[in-house]
């Protein structure tokens, strides 16, 4: 039993040194290397900068749950008048907690509620309408206040009593009270510096080895593909952190970007969507044996579609229906929807455990298709 748990406990001290070796000969390409600093740090400086400063965004539709408490003909008519109107997608619901889930999680964009005494009110001292805005995205939440006064107008005007009366809207914007576009940025930025650092610089390392010929020279060695995979995944993912730190020191203190949210579940979702980055560019480079056709491959599977097809600039639900199913393959998708509810709604767990599973399902699947490409490659 001595002999074979020895040959063990030394097989794990060389795999691990080994992994070592290799990593600390990774990081000190990296140090050396000036296009990887500037691509792992000032590039996410100036994108924080650029997009927390620059950045404007229009939106074009939004779905509403409609709750009529008051079941009146004028409540009626005032439904149709937000049926009628082109901004507005309506869910009926039936009480304030049905509509609130709704919001929760994420099928509607905010709620408008019609009080129990309308229909008195209305003949009387004037009607209130209240609209409850999902505040997440600060741009989307002012267009829906302003959409709501064109329905409410279309049905005033046909409304006799308005002569004695009024109907009043009382908005209240939810997880955004600043109503600032800041608080729907940062989460989004954060996906795309990660995506920047893991699938960009990683899908150039493996074939800078093959063009520089070094990796001939380690074919030579005991390495087998597992500890080179984690000696070019070890010092990216570290790199890939410190953006991540950027961006929250930068949301905390530049943008003011309150986090309603669990740390440590932003960290790990973070983390997780890191580790896919990591996985798809390592996939990318050790298939390409260019670094310019790998870095090219990179920017189109995961860069732009992170950029314009994740949620983070524009509204998925106003995109083509055939967009729409793309970006269900898409791992930026899930991982703004995540880090925007962290951190502005909060712990929802019907948001969160959905969108990290799908994550973490990704992460493991890629990393061991990289593993056994990977294994393909150097044999």
């Amino acid at each position: 039993m001595t002999k074979p748990m020895n040959k063990f406990m030394n097989d794990y001290l060389s795999k691990w040194r080994r992994i070592r070796a290799l990593t600390m000969k990774e990081t000190r390409q990296i140090l050396r290397d000036p296009s990887s600093i500037a691509i792992g740090i000032v590039f996410p400086l100036m994108m924080i900068l650029l997009f927390g400063f620059g950045m404007s965004l229009d939106v074009t539709k939004v779905n509403v749950a409609m709750l009529d408490n008051d079941a009146s003909a004028e409540s009626i008519r005032l439904i149709g008048a937000f049926r009628l109107s082109p901004y507005f997608n309506l869910t009926t619901t039936h009480s304030l907690a049905e509509a609130e889930t709704l919001v929760m999680n994420r099928q509607v964009d905010g709620i408008v509620q019609i009080p129990f005494d309308f229909n008195r009110k209305l003949h009387g001292s004037g009607a209130q309408i209240q609209i409850l805005v999902n505040g997440t995205d600060a741009n989307q939440a002012r267009i829906m206040q302003a959409y709501a006064e064109g329905p409410v107008a279309v049905w005033a005007a046909g409304t006799p009593a308005m002569h004695s009366g009024s109907a009043v809207v009382i908005s209240r914007m939810w997880f955004n009270e600043a109503n600032d576009s800041h608080y729907f940025l940062i989460p989004g930025l954060i996906v795309l510096v990660m995506t920047i650092i893991g699938a960009f610089l990683t899908a150039m390392v493996v074939a800078r080895e093959w063009e520089r010929g070094t990796l001939e020279a380690l074919f030579v060695t005991p390495m087998r593909a597992g500890e080179f995979l984690a000696s070019k995944f070890i010092p990216y993912f570290g790199l890939g952190m410190i953006g991540f730190l950027l961006c929250l020191l930068a949301g905390k203190f530049l943008f003011h970007v309150p986090l309603r949210g669990s740390f440590l579940l932003l960290c790990l979702a973070s983390m997780v969507y890191l580790v896919v980055a990591l996985a798809i560019g390592l996939l990318v480079s050790t298939l390409v044996k260019s670094q310019f056709l790998a870095s090219q491959l990179a920017m189109l599977l995961t860069f732009l579609p992170a950029m314009m097809l994740s949620g983070f600039l524009y509204d998925l639900r106003s995109m083509p229906v055939v967009i729409q199913f793309v970006t269900y393959v898409l791992p930026a998708r899930y991982a703004v929807a995540l880090l925007q509810t962290i951190y502005l709604a909060g712990n929802v767990s019907a948001v969160i455990w959905f969108n990290l599973a799908i994550l973490s399902a990704m992460a493991t699947a890629l990393v061991v298709a990289t593993r056994l490409v990977t294994r393909k490659q150097l044999t």
